[in-house]
């Protein structure tokens, strides 16, 4: 197959997993999540047509997977130079392995002509399996919030897109000791899982409904965050078993507590973390947060604190 373009150019953007609502489909469609993506950190690389297959950079091994599962699904050539600029973080809870695969998807569409959407992109890829946040984030960026996966569902439904206000900074917190569960550990932890309560999806539904999004819609970052904090214990407490507690690391919990303390809200874990996040509504409180933690918290040798702010567009594909 010719190739249509000499070089493509992709940014996939990172994003916070805030959620889900339904854990054991007690209300007829299982999971639906709740994300927004992040503007400081995205996996970026460039594509072009080459003599021989070769794959350079962070997280060079994913991307190998990534394309030969591509290649041999679309029919279409692996021979490619790609150089990875950046990746996001593995397995820490910021959506690595679906926005690799979409990057690399994506690169694959456009140097070839395909003609794919991204959702066809991701189910190739076998993503959206549980949460449609990376897939709507690549898509469209801001907050977004998935339907979940009903009996004929390829990949969860986007049901709202919400631009995210300028001024809000999300501060993570980083622990480089670990891991997230991912691959089998996060399959077998799911199916280890006591059903969730009808009654408690019911709640968190409605909670999200008509008290958080009516705040990102009004501005009004301390009800989302209310409902956001609530809608993490909640689902936090049900993986405890798995996952050792409400966070995964016993300091980063520590340092989210502090944060709240000083008024951050929307407390939580992105993911199976074991990044912890919150939220704040300026720049400079974000950034007075994280050098006041910085060295309250300096004996954490493995914690780092970083601000991002929410990135409302979806990821980039240049095509040259």
């Amino acid at each position: 197959m010719k190739a249509k373009y000499s070089k493509v150019s992709v940014i996939a953007p990172a994003r916070l997993h805030m959620g889900f609502f339904d854990l054991s489909g007690s209300l007829g469609r299982n999971f639906g999540s709740i994300g927004i993506a992040l503007n400081e950190i995205s996996t970026r690389l460039s594509a072009m047509p080459a003599t021989s297959r070769a794959i350079v950079g962070p997280s060079s091994e994913r991307a190998e997977l990534c394309l030969t599962m591509l290649c041999q699904a679309l029919k279409v050539p692996d021979l490619l130079s790609i150089r990875i600029e950046s990746a996001i973080p593995e397995h820490v809870g910021l959506g690595s392995g679906t926005q690799m695969a979409l990057a690399i998807g994506s690169a694959l569409n456009a140097i070839y002509g395909l003609g794919l959407s991204v959702r066809e992109i991701a189910a190739v890829t076998e993503r959206g399996l549980r949460s449609g946040i990376g897939i709507g984030i690549f898509e469209q960026g801001g907050l977004v919030v998935d339907g979940g996966r009903g009996e004929k569902s390829i990949t969860p439904p986007v049901l709202v897109h919400m631009d995210i206000p300028d001024d809000w900074r999300f501060i993570l917190v980083f622990d480089k000791r670990g891991q997230g569960l991912h691959g089998l550990q996060e399959i077998q932890a799911f199916s280890q899982l006591p059903p969730f309560s009808a009654l408690e999806a019911a709640r968190l539904c409605y909670l999200l409904l008509m008290q958080g999004l009516p705040a990102v819609a009004e501005q009004e970052l301390e009800k989302f965050g209310e409902v956001i904090t609530e809608l993490q214990r909640s689902v936090g407490e049900h993986f405890a078993p798995a996952q050792g507690g409400v966070f995964t690391s016993t300091e980063v919990a520590e340092v989210m507590a502090w944060l709240a303390q000083q008024g951050a809200v929307a407390i939580g874990q992105t993911s199976w973390g074991p990044t912890g996040f919150c939220a704040v509504k300026s720049p400079a409180l974000a950034e007075a947060l994280v050098q006041e933690g910085r060295g309250r918290f300096a004996h954490f040798e493995k914690l780092t604190m970083v601000t991002a702010s929410a990135r409302n567009s979806g990821g980039e594909v240049l095509a040259f």
